[in-house]
């Protein structure tokens, strides 16, 4: 299984990265997790948009789900498209909002709002705790923490497991998601501090404790806001995990 990070800087676009996006890739399938900011246009150093097999989005704040707006349109009027969008709905495991959400996205008045519907070339699925088979990949929801519904996901091929904590602050759920995970692609937005909200984000620390009691094998740290101090968050993800830990960055690829 093979990640590419098309985004990795959190709550918006950074000088160096678009905003959260991950590709997925085994056995000739290539499945999306959120599609934030600038993410469209940083897939297409990697593949054709077209060849996705399946997009999950884990929440509906626009640094998650901003380019699916740009990827409505790419399908709906390239003019030499390899194959008839209208024919292959691209499936959309999102929220169960999704749909009314991401069309007022598109849309940019109520009149064409009121005519707006992406099921032409968009086939959505509402998230929910029956896991999803895309070819080889087997993805599992997980709810989590945060300031909308959220969820995780834990996504297994080739006998091999990447869970993605999506947006959230600490939760017992996140246990569950990382258990045993080869790795952990975790959000830790901000360095440590004491009086943190509830419910937002993880720190480093958190991120690693997460890691360190699900007894994942790697730690991968994204969604680092812009302005935080990125040494200072893998300096104490590193102090309270003892496996590899790392931030990742746009553009790069990983083995799972």
């Amino acid at each position: 299984m093979k990640l590419t990070i098309l985004g990795c800087s959190g709550s918006f676009p950074g000088p160096d990265s678009p905003s959260s996006g991950y590709l997925l890739e085994s056995g000739g399938t290539r499945i999306a997790l959120d599609l934030g900011n600038g993410t469209l246009g940083a897939m297409q150093r990697f593949i054709d948009p077209f060849q996705l097999d399946a997009v999950f989005l884990s929440h509906l704040h626009p640094d998650h789900c901003a380019d699916f707006g740009a990827l409505a349109v790419l399908r709906r009027y390239h003019p030499k498209p390899p194959y008839d969008a209208t024919e292959r709905p691209l499936p959309v495991i999102a929220p169960e909002n999704a749909p009314e959400r991401l069309a007022a996205l598109y849309a940019p008045n109520a009149a064409e709002l009121a005519q707006t519907d992406l099921s032409d070339v968009f086939e959505f699925v509402p998230i929910s705790a029956e896991p999803v088979r895309i070819g080889p990949f087997e993805v599992q929801a997980v709810p989590m923490a945060h300031l909308c519904p959220a969820w995780g996901f834990r996504v297994a091929a080739e006998g091999k497991v990447l869970a993605y904590t999506g947006d959230t602050g600490p939760c017992q759920q996140l246990i569950e998601l990382a258990a045993d995970a080869d790795a952990l692609l975790s959000e830790a937005s901000w360095a440590d501090f004491p009086d943190a909200p509830d419910g937002v984000h993880l720190s480093g620390r958190q991120a690693a404790e997460v890691a360190k009691t699900a007894r994942a094998r790697r730690l991968l740290l994204t969604h680092i806001v812009p302005w935080a101090d990125r040494d200072a968050i893998l300096a104490e993800a590193k102090a309270a995990f003892d496996g590899p830990a790392e931030l990742v960055v746009a553009d790069r690829m990983y083995d799972i």
